[in-house]
């Protein structure tokens, strides 16, 4: 969406101008009339106006914000590159720049996989003082990118993400109900007309709920468990499991594995699948199950855990357990959700198999990403006709270019 591009304000004397000030801004405060200085008072007005020289605000969250709703509606993220302190320790000057400013350097742990930042050394920013009185004044603003920019993906921003009480509290009942994560952002899409007008993405919804849940075992349970899997391995001494406990000595993670797991790996090891959608409804923790297909097409459980968060370090934990158990023989491969913390465990315990994405979390966020598209239903239905259809890679990458080039794709981010 286009920002309204409006002239400088001046505060005149004439009453011809004062009438365009009252009827074009009347949620606007004005104050120190003999500077020439205008206070933004209402998150409305940010949402039309181009920053200016000489605006003034009351708080360091109003500029925040202007500046916010500004970068979104353009299609950029920002964030606060610089600030300068008195000797009294109160803020006197601050820089909010476009998040792609900086030099470009590798994020990657693994030298033989480089990865380089976003960064593009953008030098697009807006300069702020504080004066003695308190008040937020733009004093200089860099306009111009170097780099393209995105209104409808700009809401994938970290600074634009946003979850209001309202969806927190919506999410944990759904969760407590045993209502899966899907259905559970699919709702909150449909209330609010589309994937594209939701300020947050399903991962984040997912972070959240980890965050949120608490341990509630009750009294004696975790000790039960325990119990469990002792009487488990003394009828089978293949039997494996290991329980992970934090600094106070409370159930943090579990993993268990049977004799015919570790055997139908010995056989059917070569490609596995792990997935973390599944929920137990009275625990809260994340069911984590290693999964393989065997000779007649069914799945085999290869091993599965209980785990308390979905972060990099828990993964770790799981997946070093796992091959532990399993004689520390890596699979060839392994397919998983598109999580940067599994991505990352994978690369940590794995570094030798290949990683692949599930295809069905892949065409699950369809609707998502293509939604906003004039010929959404066509490029849907020629994307499914691609990648279940292909019967080789050219032929796959034939159909995907010729689909960019026909719906005139080519200027898509990412």
């Amino acid at each position: 969406m286009l920002l309204n591009q409006m002239a400088e304000l001046e505060i005149g004397s004439s009453e011809k101008r004062q009438n365009e000030i009252e009827a074009g801004f009347s949620s606007l405060e004005m104050l120190n009339k003999d500077k020439e200085k205008i206070v933004v008072v209402e998150d409305s007005i940010c949402e039309r106006i181009t920053p200016k020289a000489g605006m003034v605000f009351n708080f360091e969250e109003e500029v925040y914000d202007f500046y916010v709703n500004y970068a979104q509606q353009q299609g950029f993220g920002i964030t606060k590159r610089t600030t300068k302190s008195g000797d009294d320790e109160k803020l006197k000057y601050c820089t909010l720049a476009c998040v792609q400013g900086g030099k470009r350097t590798s994020i990657a742990k693994d030298s033989f996989k480089p990865r380089l930042s976003t960064k593009t050394n953008c030098q697009a920013r807006v300069n702020i003082i504080v004066d003695n009185d308190g008040h937020f004044t733009i004093s200089r603003i860099h306009f111009e990118h170097n780099h393209a920019l995105s209104p409808q993906k700009s809401r994938f921003k970290k600074c634009n993400k946003k979850m209001d009480t309202y969806v927190k509290r919506r999410l944990k009942l759904n969760d407590q109900a045993g209502i899966g994560l899907s259905k559970n952002f699919h709702s909150l899409a449909v209330e609010n007309g589309g994937y594209e007008n939701l300020t947050y993405t399903e991962k984040d919804c997912r972070n959240y709920i980890a965050r949120a849940r608490q341990f509630r075992l009750g009294v004696g349970d975790a000790e039960a468990l325990g119990n469990y899997f002792s009487r488990m391995q003394k009828r089978n001494p293949n039997f494996f499991h290991l329980i992970n406990m934090d600094e106070e000595g409370r159930l943090r993670n579990v993993f268990w594995a049977d004799a015919r797991s570790i055997a139908a790996y010995e056989a059917f090891g070569d490609v596995i699948s792990f997935d973390t959608t599944y929920l137990t409804n009275k625990y809260d923790m994340s069911f984590a199950p290693f999964v393989r297909v065997n000779h007649h097409g069914q799945t085999v459980l290869l091993g599965c855990g209980l785990l308390s968060k979905e972060d990099t370090e828990t993964y770790i934990w799981l997946f070093r357990t796992w091959l532990e158990c399993m004689s520390g023989k890596a699979p060839n491969a392994i397919i998983t959700d598109q999580c940067m913390a599994i991505q990352g465990a994978v690369r940590t315990v794995f570094p030798n198999s290949h990683h692949r994405l599930c295809l069905w979390h892949i065409m699950k966020k369809i609707p998502e990403k293509l939604g906003g598209l004039v010929h959404y239903k066509a490029v849907k239905k020629i994307l499914k006709s691609i990648v279940y259809e292909s019967m080789n890679i050219q032929e796959f990458e034939d159909g995907w270019l010729k689909m960019i080039e026909d719906y005139n794709l080519e200027k898509m981010d990412g």
